[in-house]
């Protein structure tokens, strides 16, 4: 047996993408196998509904005071979000408590930060097309950078509650919010 080297490198989903998948015979909201799904099948129900806008082009709008986000289904084991962006829009940093999930853009641009210890954070763009998925380890912050960028979110199993973080005097604190609250940076 020989050992595989040891990579130094951070495993960052976003910079892991997939590409949108193609429409034949993908996870689709008609064909859910009624189970929780993992970030792999998240990510291909998320970018098979990216690839159809006229699922949730009704339900796009822009807004600088608040992101605009609309439930496109949720069921027993799965979630399904579209948010819309603009360039002052900002998650703030936040986990999904339990629940894995996907995000593929279907317009646009946004900037996806993974946390870091004694660094900055690393910066990923994501742009339409992209579509990556990510375990309920995941803690992040997205920033939209084009006013128009519209983003498809799926989570197994759905959402209840997340955690926002915020540091004060160089501590970090998690709070647990609604998953029907609206994230913003809390510090």
């Amino acid at each position: 047996m020989t050992a595989q080297p040891v990579s130094d490198a951070p495993v960052v989903p976003a910079r892991q993408a997939s590409r949108l998948v193609e429409l034949n015979g993908c996870l689709s909201l008609d064909n859910l196998p009624g189970r929780d799904l993992d970030p792999d099948e998240l990510a291909e129900l998320a970018g098979g509904l990216a690839a159809q806008p006229h699922l949730w082009e009704d339900k796009v709008a822009y807004s600088d005071e608040e992101r605009v986000f609309a439930s496109l289904h949720r069921d027993a084991n799965v979630d399904v979000w579209l948010i819309c962006w603009t360039p002052v829009n900002d998650t703030g940093w936040h986990d999904h408590d339990v629940s894995s999930g996907a995000v593929a853009v279907a317009q646009g641009r946004l900037v996806e930060h993974n946390l870091a210890l004694g660094t900055a954070s690393l910066e990923t763009e994501i742009k339409a097309g992209d579509v990556f998925g990510f375990g309920p380890d995941h803690i992040h912050r997205v920033v939209g950078l084009d006013k128009g960028s519209v983003t498809i979110h799926a989570y197994s199993p759905p959402l209840w509650r997340m955690g926002q973080y915020s540091a004060k005097d160089g501590v970090l604190k998690r709070t647990s919010v609604s998953y029907a609250d609206e994230l913003r940076p809390i510090d």
